[in-house]
């Protein structure tokens, strides 16, 4: 159902994409910085969660709605920055008292896997990204280009998963590290809603 040559021109392309630094791993970087290995991890997830929504949604052409309400664009948009703004305060009062390492984080994990799907949903750039990149690799000559674009689009989300799980796993183990000092706690924290906060302005400044 897939044309071969431009499937695997299209993983190329797809990797070289996820491993560029972007938003999403950015966030993901700042989640594992404050929660550890697990919550990095769990932020991907989310975000890859998130992703595989909006691939479906494109794949579907509920995407065609941003055409027809061009409101809903912004709407979302606002509300994304908001959330992320939302974040960056929590990050900045967090004060990273050494005993607060102590306290379980089982529900921290599964907070950084609803942030990252909320995230990634309130991003409407993700989706009209999927519009304008998943078709040049469908060949229509194959047959069932629905079929097509869903199998591209799972594609895409399994290696940016791949790459975003890696980069939860080492920034939180590294974090793990340096948090055993209340100043670079801290630190991380301030990184982490300084992150929040350049995501948030980068989400309006740049509307598409």
């Amino acid at each position: 159902m897939v044309d071969p040559s431009l499937y695997a021109a299209f993983v190329v392309a797809a990797f070289a994409l996820c491993v560029t630094p972007g938003p999403d791993m950015m966030f993901i970087v700042a989640m594992g910085g404050r929660g550890g290995p697990l919550t990095g991890v769990m932020a991907a997830v989310g975000v890859a969660t998130g992703a595989l929504t909006h691939a479906v949604a494109a794949t579907l052409g509920l995407s065609a709605l941003f055409t027809a309400l061009p409101a809903l664009y912004h709407v979302l948009r606002w509300a994304g920055a908001a959330y992320l703004l939302y974040l960056a305060v929590k990050s900045f009062r967090d004060r990273g008292e050494p005993g607060e390492e102590a306290a379980p984080v089982g529900p921290g994990r599964l907070r950084a896997f609803w942030q990252g799907v909320v995230t990634n949903l309130l991003n409407p750039k993700v989706i009209l990204f999927n519009i304008a990149f998943l078709p040049q690799f469908v060949n229509p000559s194959m047959g069932h280009p629905m079929v097509q674009l869903l199998l591209l689009g799972v594609t895409l989300v399994l290696i940016g998963l791949a790459v975003d799980a890696s980069v939860g796993l080492l920034s939180g183990r590294l974090a793990a590290l340096l948090r055993r000092s209340r100043r670079v706690a801290r630190g991380l924290n301030i990184f982490s809603g300084t992150v929040f906060t350049g995501l948030a302005v980068r989400l309006l400044a740049v509307p598409k």
